[in-house]
């Protein structure tokens, strides 16, 4: 372990750490903060309030609106010449998010994520290849300062150019990988392109996050490389990665750093808190960031929590795998669907690629999906030298793929079969949804 000695707290000692810093960051952004500073007055929340930790519960929530509405500087808890850099959100569905960071939240970053690295089985000396991209963005250098901080060769090739970053883990012999799992993925087909095996290379140990994917992409990645796939997860607006990572030796959950964020799960619809082990949608309030402290931030992402004990010996509580974000749920003839929930079944069929995207259109005033997948190539070789007509087409492996999608989401799905190499592949995140539905708006 990295930090040992915080990494086993026990769990009184865990809560009595989180009410500390919690009863200071309340009084942080009370005296440094205007808008939770009115918030909290307006609830009749005060500082002296916050005693024990479920006093979280007393406290308002944020919600990436907030962060919108204050954007850009609105809810930073220091002095500008105290801000030693900036992260933001890419602004897609509105304005960005922006992050600030002193020198200190730098450090605790990079902490956290050596801690991270090590959890996955990083050691000092490793040779690290980092993928994920750099910039604004906060993959890249969060995981760089982490990779620095434990002592491991860092290699900051960021994302894009497969055939430049086959030659680097080719010549620098690098024990981990970190990226998009969709882009590891496809740096994995792009060396069998060039005829060289992933399960060839130096590689022990990936870390994959920045995008939902499932226990069976987990197998796949670790099927192709012959490594340990492990989950992270982080967002900027919290810190970045590794708010959570998931351990080698379990693979059950990512254990979240409590000792500088307090986790819940509430419900989505009322702002209830849930119980351990229910799923719903994660909360997060930071305990000891500077910069940009936040209360009870809403992530938009559902998972559920347990606190049961880990076989690597970690007492922090674990999240389960992101299931998907509300704002991303789809709602197909009135029934909730989750793009994520695609993965499993495209991947539990030995005919079809990991490589997808769902079409979302509009039938009249109904919605419809239509995912679109890649055969592999050993499909669509037998399909090309079938003379008899007998597959029309692939009629019969839709079919199937239809009826399992039906049994599992319990929606129906159109199913439109690709050509390997089809499908567009991913330089960072991948674009799983193509929402056609306002090219049929009138006007």
């Amino acid at each position: 372990m990295y930090q040992r000695e915080l990494e086993t707290l026990s769990r009184s000692e865990i809560l009595s750490l989180q009410e500390q810093r919690l009863r200071e960051t309340v009084e942080r952004v009370w005296q440094r903060v205007p808008f939770y500073r009115e918030k909290l007055e307006s609830m009749g929340v005060y500082p002296s309030s916050i005693q024990r930790w479920e006093d979280v519960y007393r406290l308002p929530f944020t919600s990436k609106k907030d962060l919108r509405d204050q954007y850009p500087f609105g809810l930073f808890a220091v002095d500008r010449q105290e801000i030693l850099r900036l992260h933001a959100s890419s602004g897609t569905r509105g304005k960005p998010t922006v992050v600030g960071y002193t020198k200190g939240d730098i450090e605790r970053w990079a902490e956290i994520c050596a801690r991270s690295i090590m959890t996955a089985g990083g050691r000092p000396g490793d040779v690290f290849h980092n993928a994920y991209g750099y910039g604004l963005f906060t993959g890249g250098l969060g995981m760089h300062y982490g990779a620095e901080g434990l002592g491991a060769i860092t290699v900051p090739v960021s994302g894009g150019n497969r055939s430049r970053q086959i030659t680097l883990i080719k010549d620098f012999a690098p024990r981990g990988i970190a990226g998009t799992p969709s882009f590891i993925l496809s740096l994995g087909e792009a060396m069998m392109a060039e005829g060289v095996n992933p399960l060839d290379s130096s590689l022990q140990y990936g870390i994959f996050g920045a995008e939902p994917w499932s226990e069976e992409m987990r197998q796949t990645l670790e099927g192709v490389w012959g490594i340990d796939a492990l989950d992270i997860y982080g967002l900027s607006e919290v810190i970045g990665p590794g708010v959570s990572m998931e351990c080698r030796e379990g693979k059950n959950g990512l254990h979240i750093a409590e000792d500088h964020f307090l986790p819940e799960v509430i419900d989505p619809h009322t702002g209830e808190p849930l119980s351990e082990g229910q799923e719903g949608e994660l909360v997060f309030t930071s305990l000891t960031k500077e910069a940009f402290p936040l209360l009870r931030y809403r992530t938009g992402d559902i998972a559920s929590l347990t606190r049961e004990a880990c076989c690597c010996g970690r007492t922090h509580a674990r999240m389960s795998r992101i299931k998907g974000r509300i704002d991303d749920m789809l709602i197909i003839r009135g029934v909730n669907v989750f793009p994520s929930e695609m993965e499993p079944v495209v991947l539990g069929m030995e005919e079809l690629t990991p490589h997808y995207r769902l079409i979302v259109s509009r039938e009249g005033t109904l919605d419809t999906l239509t995912l679109e997948v890649e055969v592999n190539s050993a499909y669509f070789a037998a399909k090309e030298c079938d003379t008899t007509g007998r597959d029309d087409d692939g009629l019969h492996l839709r079919r199937k793929l239809s009826q399992r999608l039906k049994e599992s989401l319990g929606v129906t799905t159109n199913v439109r079969l690709m050509e390997p190499s089809a499908l567009p592949r991913s330089e960072g995140k991948a674009v799983r949804v193509i929402d056609q539905r306002n090219l049929f708006q009138p006007g």
